[in-house]
């Protein structure tokens, strides 16, 4: 993703205290998946998609006499969605899932999810806030938080020197520094076709609630101030050519464009360092981090991550065994070594753990490789971004089908067919008719 696609999530996915009955549809759930015996230890199958979980259970199954764990690596996070679809339909969903805060909602709505708060609720005070509340639906607890989501600017810091350009501290110095860096052949960021992430999270800076609760209602908003501030920007850096239109599907081409200078810099989380490490040849050290860019006049804030990071290890309702799946869920998101190989982008995803205090572990998920002689200031730039984090945005239940059509009116917005404007204003529409047609009630 080009920014930080999965996500925690440090958003609310919903307010406590409405009834769930308003708000979501439900479908029955299974109770045949999860792997259940009357003798010997309790088996519970886990999909997961990140690097460096296969190490992490396998030191948790060596730990654990009476539970093991059965871990599939799925190929990705949008794949993970289609596989544990069709598994819940079949009625043999796995006990475990890793997923982002995203689509948490979705699943409960869908009535795939257990709730587990009795199992966890004693365990809260070990994660932050945000993290914690990426795992929940109106205060129930439907799995444990995994990461955090630390958000900054990651920049070539030779082609900036050599080219007399400061790192930019506003959106506005952003497009600027593009467009001076377009003079040079080199654009200053990358949109890619597919991933409209890049539209949420900088509207999620800029103070925009696509989906909120009003009283028992969904109330949505694809145009409000915040997200037309943000589409100003994008629509900006469309406009002029600043932006690269590399797809992810060709991943090591992206990653070539970054380490060759074709393009300059990337919002992104800690997670993402782990690729530009695994894949890069010539451009180590050369690269540094700043905040990231803040709309003029406006305090610090950064969005609290997209799709991939700020995941969730969630339990399906089928699951026989739930108490020893929460049981596991919560050692892999607090066990000193399991957390260390998650957060270093060699062994792991880079990820920041969701835990109260995750500053000892920023050596790990920064790449010193990657840095170089930036390492040491790069630690406090991704300390930093913690403390200015979005807290207040809410995933509707129909995200996956939303986002899904957002992405293909996104790929028209990069190939310039049409608008930034002109795609909100065919979201508002589409969602709330979604919404509709799923018997949940809707305002907007």
């Amino acid at each position: 993703m080009n920014f930080s696609s999965p996500r925690r999530r440090f958003a609310r996915v919903a307010v406590a205290g409405l009834a769930l009955s308003g708000l979501l549809t439900a479908c029955g759930g299974s109770d045949d998946s999860g792997d259940s015996q009357s003798s010997g230890p309790v088996t519970l199958p886990f999909w997961g998609w990140a690097n460096g979980q296969d190490a992490v259970v396998k030191a948790f199954n060596a730990s654990h006499k009476n539970i093991q764990l059965k871990y599939t690596k799925v190929t990705d996070q949008l794949t993970m969605q289609k596989q544990l679809t069709n598994a819940v339909k079949a009625g043999n969903a796995p006990c475990l899932v890793q997923n982002t805060a995203e689509y948490v909602t979705s699943w409960v709505a869908q009535g795939a999810l257990a709730d587990i708060t009795q199992y966890v609720e004693g365990e809260k005070g070990k994660f932050n806030t945000g993290s914690w509340a990426s795992a929940q639906v109106q205060g129930k607890s439907y799995g444990v938080p995994t990461s955090s989501s630390p958000n900054f600017t990651i920049y070539r810091t030779d082609l900036f020197k050599k080219y007399g350009i400061k790192a930019p501290t506003t959106w506005d110095e952003f497009i600027a520094a593009g467009k001076e860096l377009k003079k040079h052949g080199i654009k200053i960021t990358n949109y890619a076709g597919e991933d409209p992430s890049t539209l949420e999270v900088l509207a999620m800076q800029a103070g925009a609630h696509w989906y909120a609760i009003d009283g028992n209602s969904w109330k949505v908003d694809f145009q409000d101030a915040g997200t037309l501030k943000a589409a100003k920007v994008i629509q900006e850096i469309i406009d002029n050519d600043l932006n690269s239109k590399l797809s992810f599907a060709d991943y090591a081409a992206v990653q070539r464009n970054y380490d060759n200078g074709g393009t300059a810099t990337r919002q992104i989380s800690t997670w993402q360092m782990a690729g530009m490490v695994q894949n890069f040849t010539k451009s180590f050290g050369d690269w540094g981090l700043s905040p990231w860019p803040t709309f003029s006049g406006e305090a610090a804030k950064t969005p609290a991550g997209t799709n991939l990071t700020g995941s969730v290890t969630l339990v399906t309702k089928g699951c026989k065994n739930q108490e020893q799946a929460a049981e596991a869920a919560l050692w892999m998101s607090t066990n000193t070594g399991a957390v260390k190989t998650m957060a270093n982008p060699e062994t792991g995803n880079g990820v920041m753990p969701a835990l109260a205090d995750s500053d000892a572990y920023v050596p790990e998920a920064v790449s010193e490789k990657l840095l170089g002689s930036n390492y040491q200031a790069g630690q406090q730039i991704v300390k930093d971004s913690l403390k200015t984090v979005t807290t207040d945005w809410t995933f509707g239940p129909n995200w996956t089908a939303m986002f899904t059509e957002m992405q293909a009116g996104w790929a028209k917005v990069v190939s310039k067919e049409q608008t930034v404007t002109q795609l909100l204003a065919h979201m508002q529409e589409w969602t709330v008719n979604d919404l509709k047609s799923r018997g949940i009630s809707v305002k907007g």
